[in-house]
């Protein structure tokens, strides 16, 4: 069995159930009887077969309602993998540290092709460290304090599940002394990402090495899963960028957030419109049931 489960940025009707239900059956999917996971913002529809199908009849059909389908076997996830910048927080922390330099939009548009997979992650993160040197190491701690915010819903996310018993991952391609921070606030057992190097108060250029990547994202979420005794089936992973992909192909639940094209376009969920959040709901978790942020 499969479930579909639909969650609105505003709400969600009977009407947009019902026709949900009416492109499920008409995709040969075979629906079940829908449920309510909270009333007017998320519901389920369990369907038997072809979940590929059931993507393509209700993604991007109900206007601000983002749509996870899933087995409905190990709903509940044990292990969560999350990237950082543009994920958990709603900036790329490199694009503001280099904003105190002056130089925001030279590294900004180089982040963007490296999140598109057009460059070489780590080819691209040395690149733009190296045009930092110099800058005072205070202005790590300013960006921190003035520009880093939390995603909406994700402090909730990561103390529910926490509380659930799950073990929640930040692995970051930033910065250990922004993820550090990040991590703690949120709620993380483990917080991984590359170290800024620092002599004489002020940035060197370079990171230590090897640099986090896509390939220590994926192998954070295999290990850990190892470590812990699971399946993958009972693994999350969220992020937005091409170095996410590996985990998010990897995992159980593969979630692609506010991602760009190449990661929508391969990633088993999306979520365009909804907060962090909408990742305990696609869990079967009610929001009578959500660790208060």
């Amino acid at each position: 069995m499969f479930i579909a489960t639909l969650i609105a940025s505003e709400s969600l009707t009977a009407g947009d159930i019902s026709s949900a239900a009416d492109r499920l059956a008409n995709a040969g999917c075979a629906p079940g009887e829908a449920c309510w996971i909270d009333a007017d913002e998320a519901a389920d529809l369990p369907f038997s077969t072809d979940p590929a199908a059931a993507r393509l009849a209700l993604e991007d059909v109900f206007p601000g309602v983002d749509v996870i389908v899933q087995p409905a076997q190990n709903r509940e996830k044990k292990l969560l993998i999350a990237d950082m910048d543009s994920t958990m927080i709603t900036v790329e922390c490199i694009d503001e540290l280099a904003d105190y330099a002056g130089i925001k939009a030279q590294i900004a548009e180089v982040t963007e092709r490296a999140m598109r997979g057009e460059l070489d992650f780590a080819d691209a993160l040395d690149a733009r460290v190296a045009l930092l040197r110099g800058l005072e190491e205070s202005a790590i701690d300013r960006c921190l304090a003035e520009r880093v915010r939390l995603s909406p819903g994700a402090e909730t996310l990561v103390k529910t599940m926490r509380a659930r018993g799950a073990t929640a991952v930040l692995v970051s391609g930033g910065f250990t002394r922004f993820a550090g921070p990040v991590g703690d606030r949120l709620g993380f057992n483990r917080v991984i990402a590359n170290t800024l190097l620092v002599a004489g108060g002020k940035l060197t250029g370079e990171v230590t090495k090897p640099i986090v990547d896509s390939s220590t994202k994926e192998t954070t979420l295999r290990e850990t899963a190892a470590q812990l005794g699971l399946d993958f089936a009972q693994t999350l992973a969220v992020g937005d960028g091409a170095n996410d992909l590996a985990m998010i192909k990897r995992a159980g639940l593969g979630v692609a957030y506010r991602a760009k094209p190449i990661v929508a376009a391969a990633a088993g969920a999306r979520i365009d419109h909804t907060p962090l959040t909408a990742l305990l709901t696609a869990q079967g978790i009610a929001r009578k049931d959500w660790v208060a942020a």
